[in-house]
């Protein structure tokens, strides 16, 4: 598991909850909201070199409530909204689908390392649920909580590390590098 006293290779973050805000099978991008400060969060990442993506479960696929090219749609508009990530994994299966990919299985962390060529262990994921953190766990990756209020008690109780926004998941994962309100040009800092 990854010291959290060193920059993490990648970080991947869960969408729904956590990046924008969650609307049950979503198939419209019109609806995509971010979280209050996600494009910020991301931007950190993305000012330090740190590779970013997205590891989600859409079971609506799976249901047949998400069209393929629906769920295109709507992530399109999350990277129109967010900017660009370096990988997408995405699980379209069903939990009694016996995937290795839905979380809390570790198969969409270990894709995701894989196909940004870094060591899984050397990851973050930050997610809203147990079932991110978990996937985490089982990849050998770091987890991060970021709880919202649909986020339960015992998951939270369960999590290795906790922070009440993504600003403060950031400061988790990139030691000794803050965002101040005096950098007005958006650039981070060390802070010693």
């Amino acid at each position: 598991m990854q010291d959290s006293a060193r920059r993490p290779a990648a970080v991947l973050f869960d969408r729904d909850g956590t990046l924008v805000y969650d609307v049950p099978y979503n198939s419209d991008p019109d609806r995509v909201e971010p979280v209050a400060g996600a494009r910020e969060a991301l931007d950190r990442l993305r000012a330090e070199g740190v590779p970013i993506g997205v590891v989600t479960n859409q079971s609506g696929v799976a249901k047949g409530l998400i069209a393929p090219e629906a769920l295109r749609a709507v992530n399109d508009r999350v990277e129109a909204l967010l900017g660009p990530f370096d990988v997408w994994e995405i699980c379209p299966h069903d939990d009694g689908d016996g995937c290795d990919c839905r979380k809390p299985a570790p198969g969409l962390v270990l894709r995701a390392a894989r196909r940004l060529g870094v060591p899984p262990d050397e990851c973050v994921v930050i997610g809203d649920i147990g079932r991110d953190v978990e996937a985490a766990r089982a990849a050998g990756a770091r987890g991060v909580l970021v709880p919202t209020p649909e986020t339960l008690l015992e998951e939270i109780a369960a999590a290795p590390e906790v922070a009440s926004d993504l600003a403060e998941a950031i400061d988790l994962v990139l030691p000794g590098i803050q965002l101040t309100a005096e950098d007005e040009a958006g650039t981070t800092r060390a802070v010693g």
